[in-house]
This record gives structure tokens, C-alpha cells and sequence, in this order.
């Protein structure tokens, strides 16, 4: 949650929260955080499950994730 927190940095905002560039894959985010592209996939379906993040070709990570995160 911490390094989506931090990649949120460099997305786009707007009042729900900021929307990532596309070049943030899961395989990329598995390497930057040290673990499968597959627990990737786990963690950020959970994280859509609670209402953290919205995936739909391009991923939004939503302020209450930053709540969650400290």
C-alpha cells in the first residue's frame, strides 16, 4: 500500500483521488516492491474489493487508501 501511496505522487488528481499512468503495470510494481506479479494481482483485487483503488485500463488509487496506509 506504502509504494502505490508513493506512486500516487506522479498521477494525475482530481477530487476522488489520482489516476496512475499506464506504464504502472503489476509487473512493474512486483519489481519495485520485491514480490510476484501474481501477489500483486492478490493484493491490488483485494485493495478493488475494499474500494481503495479502481482498475479499468488504467489504475486510480483512491484518497482512502491513504487513510488505510498509516
Amino acid at each position: 500500500a506504502r509504494k502505490v501511496l508513493l506512486l500516487s505522487q506522479f498521477g494525475t488528481r482530481d477530487k476522488t483521488g489520482t489516476t496512475l499512468p499506464r506504464a504502472v503495470t503489476q509487473k512493474l510494481l512486483a519489481e519495485m516492491i520485491g514480490i510476484t506479479r501474481e501477489r500483486v494481482n492478490f493484493i491490488m483485487n483485494k485493495f478493488r474489493r475494499l474500494g481503495f483503488v479502481d482498475y479499468n485500463g488504467v489504475l486510480k488509487i483512491r484518497h482512502s487508501l491513504s487513510l488505510f496506509a498509516l
